[in-house]
């Protein structure tokens, strides 16, 4: 066990560690933990201010709104989740969920985006604490590898493409990969030199400190040094886009207002966020529970996570999800509980009642070069070539997701996958590998004659092995195949099933094993079961197919089906 994780919080407080894990830990605390603490969160606040002002850009919010969704949900989290390490955050690819799903509800009105963020955002809250309470934990499991591989290269390539406007200083209107690089070379005689100067500097500054300053936040070097440059040289004056004047003081509470007939798709889109936002959070803070050996619990962070979505939408903010980038940060300065998120809200909280006046001379620009140095950074292209050497058809998946995200929209795209991945499950299950058995020299026991050489068939009975579960989508493929099989082979008097990989069966699959032994028997061949699950047997013995087969063909083992077979013979 590693010294630096507390002993679990339930022990002490139970009433309080089943509410809020995170404020029992913080009630065992350990006054050793704060130097780490204070550090990971100064650290985590340095990554968390700039990209939070930026990733409110790809919404279409201004600044101070991303530092909105950064603080107050980052504190409720911090007292109701069960990861010590998680930082709930503005992410890239849940902010591109958002934009697509609002985009086309608010069209150019900057209030109703913002009114309708808020609720999407207090929806979203309300669909993940609904989760927890019918513990549905596990639906995080339905976006595999792959599909989140391609989504998050998808949003990669649509942040990236959306941002080289604002580094070249000139406005970008086309969606997708190639009307975009046609509009960019279109356009490129209108850049703006100053503008695209700074962009470059801020892309150049961030590549360099990851390089020779590896400990230090690159995006917020890349901020200040980008400040630092217009606000001494004046290029504000000179037509740099900068954010402007930032509103001081911390966000106002208040509830969300918008039009009750958008309520349907506000609703649609808030299940996408809430699965994004979710897995997301759920495969970041199981990664680094597991590096500092304690447990995250799946039920109680849509808990978690479902208040803070709501703390979001009561802050004026928008949807929030847990980010890789600043819970590493908080991870690699030493983090060791809660109270490190909480420090870094705190520092944010701080620069938004003392510290605005600097940011007004950010540069748009920057701003665009921390999201594409971000974008780069998410896509995963040894992902991509690692699935093609594994499995050709998840890599196409991961490939289609991602084309799906950028030509259609993040919510089309990431629906397009699931359902071919659900496609592709329904079709390998309804056609599942089956094999004959035999004996293998030097092998104990019955073993797949296609894939051991030299492996023979038994004389006078064939051992058939379907891989699956038995259920109306399969059953007729099952019952083809063994007929197949079953002529197949010259002098066949058993056909024996092995039911070992057959978990379950339905009445389809109990009516196809009835048919399949009234059809063997016109053969003049028995059926057989062997090694048939308790719970089979039960719907077996209901559905009267133990009683049509004989009672003798029921088996325990396949050992005692052959020698019985062979006996009869």
């Amino acid at each position: 066990m590693n010294a630096d994780v507390a002993t679990s919080p339930d022990a002490r407080a139970p009433l309080v560690a089943r509410v809020a894990p995170g404020l029992a830990t913080l009630l065992g605390y350990r006054r050793d933990w704060l130097r780490h603490d204070v550090v990971a969160g100064l650290s985590v606040a340095a990554v968390a201010l700039p990209t939070a002002i930026a990733y409110a850009q790809i919404i279409g919010f201004d600044p101070v709104v991303g530092l909105y969704a950064a603080i107050l949900p980052l504190v409720v989290y911090c007292l109701l989740g069960t990861s010590r390490h998680l930082i709930v955050n503005p992410d890239a690819a849940t902010c591109a969920l958002i934009a697509g799903t609002l985009a086309p509800l608010a069209g150019d009105k900057p209030n109703v985006l913002l009114s309708l963020s808020v609720g999407l955002a207090l929806f979203t809250g309300l669909i993940c604490i609904a989760a927890g309470l019918l513990r549905l934990g596990f639906v995080a499991d339905f976006l595999s590898r792959p599909i989140l591989v391609g989504f998050l290269n998808g949003v990669a390539i649509h942040i990236f493409l959306g941002q080289l406007g604002k580094v070249f200083g000139f406005a970008m209107e086309s969606h997708g990969i190639i009307p975009s690089l046609l509009e960019l070379l279109g356009k490129l005689h209108l850049a703006h030199v100053p503008t695209l100067i700074v962009g470059l500097l801020s892309i150049g500054v961030m590549l360099a400190g990851k390089r020779f300053l590896p400990r230090w936040p690159a995006p917020l070097l890349a901020v200040i040094f980008a400040v630092v440059v217009v606000r001494s040289l004046g290029l504000e004056s000179k037509g740099v886009a900068v954010v402007g004047q930032v509103p001081a003081g911390l966000p106002p509470l208040a509830w969300p207002e918008f039009d009750l007939r958008l309520t349907k798709p506000l609703l649609g889109g808030a299940m996408g966020v809430a699965l994004l936002s979710y897995t997301n959070a759920m495969v970041v803070a199981r990664s680094f529970a597991a590096k500092n050996v304690y447990e995250v619990d799946a039920n109680r962070e849509f808990f978690a996570l479902g208040a803070s979505q709501i703390a979001a939408a009561l802050s004026g903010g928008f949807a929030v999800s847990g980010t890789e980038s600043r819970t590493a940060m908080n991870h690699a300065m030493g983090g060791k509980s809660p109270l490190a998120g909480l420090v870094a809200a705190g520092v944010m909280a701080a620069v938004l009642l003392f510290f605005t006046g600097p940011l007004s001379y950010l540069p748009q620009a920057a701003l665009g070069a921390v999201l594409i140095v971000a974008a780069i950074g998410l896509f995963d292209a040894p992902e991509i070539v690692r699935l093609w050497r594994i499995s050709r058809w998840e890599c196409a998946l991961a490939i289609v997701t991602t084309l799906g995200v950028v030509a259609l929209d993040v919510l089309d795209g990431i629906l397009l996958a699931v359902g071919l991945a659900l496609l592709i499950v329904l079709i390998r299950t309804s056609r599942p590998p089956d094999a004959v058995l035999g004996r293998a020299p030097g092998l104990a026991g019955f073993h797949n004659v296609a894939f051991h050489a030299g492996a023979e068939t038994l004389p006078g009975l064939v051992l058939y092995r379907f891989g699956s579960a038995l259920w109306f989508f399969n059953a007729a493929h099952f019952k083809r195949r063994a007929l197949v099989l079953a002529t197949a082979h010259r002098d066949i008097r058993w056909l024996i099933v092995d039911g070992a990989p057959i978990g379950s069966i339905d009445s389809t699959g109990a009516q196809a094993l009835r048919e399949l032994a009234d059809e063997l028997a016109r053969r003049d061949i028995k059926l057989g079961l062997a090694n048939i699950r308790s719970e089979v047997r039960a719907l077996l013995d209901r559905a009267g197919v133990t009683d049509a087969i004989g009672e003798a063909a029921v088996f325990p083992s396949l050992e005692s089906a052959v020698d019985a077979c062979q006996k009869s013979a």
